[in-house]
């Protein structure tokens, strides 16, 4: 019998992911008394041993291999209570299940996936995906790790950088490109399993990196000279470059997730001090300002429900993904900036008491940030959402905002709603800084439509008015941005008669 059968069989998920939560809240309340939090790198010791043995990432692998289910809305679900206590430890499972074992459950061959679940339920392995080069961050289409091959293997050779779990995972995806006869790389990638437990396919971490947030995770830059056994290579289907897009929208999905736990913890200790704070001698809640902080952090968190419900029927294996720029990048990139936002919330509300690493709030700042820049930079993305919604405004000679997205799939409903701000025309050759701001107003957009979507669930009515009220709100603001910018540039010999001390 094994460990997966011992510890969950026959239980049914939900009360797998009610033992998880409170084995978190144990785990890492016991952590929070302890300096662990401010001084030890590296996944906590008392994690591996009390957590990791519940099997958290069986979720993920499904019931033929002998996994829990393997379905999307159970994983956004578990990834979500481990962001209430953890995000270090919440985005561990995701690097696990979005950037490892999702790829692999889809192109993998049928007995190296046996193997590799087999050794992840059984023997708590871990797997990560290395794509970053030092030289080829966002530009990852132009990455040199290069593969050459033969009968019975392929040799790759490169440099990765900023894989989460560096050194520890027993698994990786590495990305590399075929070098032709010449020297030449080819244009499209491959991916290939990694063992490290193998002798000819151990990677040299030759630097760990002192990331100054997510502590439990180790970064670093690694060494890749390996041989790779020929049936350790993903199968495409159709391209490389289609493996890798449809491994990264279905991430980019499940960021919500991630978000919702997080931002649930940061509204709830931002209400539980609010409502404890008394300041002029009355409660620091009843303040306006305060109660204007506090709905936005509910919105928040409708926000993310909202696309956790969308995720949990358009991101399964059986959808590709390859195309769904549009929709994925939208959500990675309002979740994250809403995450930076609500630790910024919590600690302005709690005040210098929250500005320490060992405060949830502090921390959260931290640990937080990172998410608006790894898996694309949310600026990079931002723009990939205008030049898409571009595209196809261009495909219909369309250049009133409103008109298009009012037939839009993901905006159908919304549009009419902000319908006063979006009438109007544009020149569809945008420079970049207007289509940064064009997709920060389009993500939005795309999340009333989420929000109106889970408001005719029974999903609370008061949290999806407060929330559809905050977001239009907000697009005003971004449209007056985005038809206000001026075009400036940055002066390169600004010292020059700049100094206000010789000049008044």
């Amino acid at each position: 019998m094994t460990h997966t059968e011992d510890s969950i069989s026959p239980s049914t998920f939900h009360l797998f992911l009610e033992n998880f939560k409170l084995k978190l809240k144990e785990v890492y309340s016991e952590l929070s008394n302890t300096d662990y939090i401010t001084t030890t790198r590296g996944i906590p010791a008392l994690v591996l041993k009390e957590i990791i043995p519940l099997n958290p990432l069986a979720v993920i692998i499904s019931k033929e291999y002998g996994g829990i289910s393997g379905k999307i809305d159970e994983n956004l679900l578990m990834t979500s209570a481990a962001a209430y206590e953890s995000l270090a430890f919440s985005l561990t499972l995701g690097i696990n299940s979005a950037l490892f074992l999702q790829p692999v459950t889809k192109f993998a061959k049928e007995e190296i996936k046996k193997k590799v679940f087999n050794g992840f339920l059984n023997e708590k392995k871990m797997g990560g995906l290395m794509i970053t080069e030092p030289d080829f961050g966002s530009d990852a289409l132009n990455m040199r790790t290069f593969f050459t091959k033969s009968d019975t293997h392929f040799q790759l050779k490169g440099t990765k950088h900023w894989a989460g779990l560096t050194g520890f995972a027993n698994y990786w995806l590495l990305t590399a490109r075929e070098q032709t006869e010449n020297g030449q790389l080819k244009r499209d990638l491959d991916f290939f399993i990694c063992d490290t437990d193998a002798s000819d396919q151990q990677i040299v971490v030759e630097e760990y990196f002192d990331n100054l947030g997510l502590h439990h995770i180790p970064y670093g830059r690694n060494r890749i000279d390996v041989k790779i056994p020929t049936q350790q290579r993903l199968d495409p289907k159709t391209t490389g470059i289609n493996v890798l897009l449809d491994t990264l929208h279905r991430s980019r999905l499940q960021f919500p997730a991630m978000g919702l736990g997080f931002i649930q913890r940061m509204m709830d200790e931002a209400i539980l001090h609010c409502k404890q704070r008394s300041i002029g001698g009355k409660s620091l809640f009843t303040y306006d300002q305060v109660q204007y902080r506090l709905a936005r952090l509910q919105s928040y968190f409708t926000i993310c429900s909202a696309m956790c419900a969308y995720s949990s029927k358009n991101a399964g294996l059986e959808k590709d993904l390859s195309t769904c720029g549009i929709e994925a990048n939208s959500f990675k990139t309002i979740a994250t900036d809403m995450m930076q936002d609500a630790a910024q919330s919590l600690v302005q509300l709690v005040g210098a008491k929250a500005y320490r690493y060992s405060h949830i709030g502090g921390r959260g700042i931290i640990d937080s940030r990172p998410f608006q820049i790894f898996e694309g930079s949310n600026d990079i993305l931002y723009a990939q959402i205008s030049e898409g919604i571009i595209k196809l405004m261009k495909q219909k000679n369309e250049t009133n905002p409103f008109l298009f997205l009012s037939e839009y799939i993901h905006t159908k409903q919304a549009a009419l709603l902000v319908k006063e701000q979006l009438d109007f025309n544009i020149n569809l050759q945008l420079n970049q800084r207007k289509q940064i701001e064009f997709g920060k107003i389009i993500s939005r957009i795309i999340s009333i439509e989420m929000v109106i979507n889970i408001g005719n669930s029974n999903f609370r009515k008061d949290l999806v008015s407060n929330s559809i009220a905050m977001l239009q709100t907000e697009i005003s603001g971004l449209i007056g941005n985005f038809k206000q910018i001026e075009f400036t540039n940055v002066i390169e010999d600004y010292k020059e008669n700049s100094s206000w001390y010789k000049n008044f």
